[in-house]
């Protein structure tokens, strides 16, 4: 177990270091983390609710900083070129998110075109139905996202890396809260980038 945490550090170390820069980023991390948890306690009352905060605050809040705020260019700190982090991420990199944010986004179509979903789903009747539906496909969606990564990472590397990764997802709202909870008041004060981003995991 001292290995799978010693690398569950190691992930979000990297994460933080070479991808939260931008102090809007992480301000909409701030976002995204405390819209997670309160999924996480919506999946007891209704999951299909839960995903639908999940999608559309926390993940589109969360993806907006990376895709528009972060910066792309050379990162002098980590000497590394973007085209470098992104070949060595973990997880879903910016390519592989374009492409789960676009199944995402165009899920609801499927239900528009086939209401029960292949009978999968009792079709809806009505608007708050299909939005119901909706976030049950969206819930299978991220439940998919996240078993399809965790177990590409099993051939890509080892088992632990992929049971390391999938931890860190789930527990990265609890984690982020901590980490990012100062970043708006910095916003505010006019720090855009953050100073300290590759200090504050070592």
């Amino acid at each position: 177990m001292r290995g799978f945490f010693s690398e569950l550090h190691e992930q979000r170390w990297d994460d933080h270091r070479y991808y939260h820069h931008s102090r809007i980023n992480q301000s909409l991390h701030l976002v995204s983390a405390v819209s997670f948890l309160c999924a996480y306690v919506l999946l007891f009352i209704d999951p299909a609710l839960a995903a639908v905060l999940a999608w559309l605050v926390s993940m589109t809040s969360r993806q907006a900083g990376h895709f528009f705020f972060e910066p792309k260019g050379y990162d002098h700190i980590n000497r590394a070129t973007h085209a470098y982090k992104e070949e060595i991420k973990v997880g879903y990199n910016l390519k592989r998110k374009v492409v789960l944010m676009s199944i995402w986004a165009l899920s609801p179509f499927a239900l528009y075109v086939a209401p029960g979903f292949f009978g999968l789903m009792t079709p809806h009747s009505n608007p708050a139905e299909f939005v119901h539906n909706t976030g049950l496909l969206w819930l299978w969606i991220g439940i998919g996202g996240l078993l399809f990564r965790t177990v590409h990472l099993f051939f890509l590397r080892d088992v632990q890396a992929g049971l390391v990764w999938c931890t860190k997802i789930l527990t990265d709202p609890f984690h982020d809260a901590k980490l990012y909870c100062k970043a708006p008041l910095y916003l505010l004060q006019g720090q855009l980038i953050d100073p300290d981003h590759a200090s504050h995991g070592a």
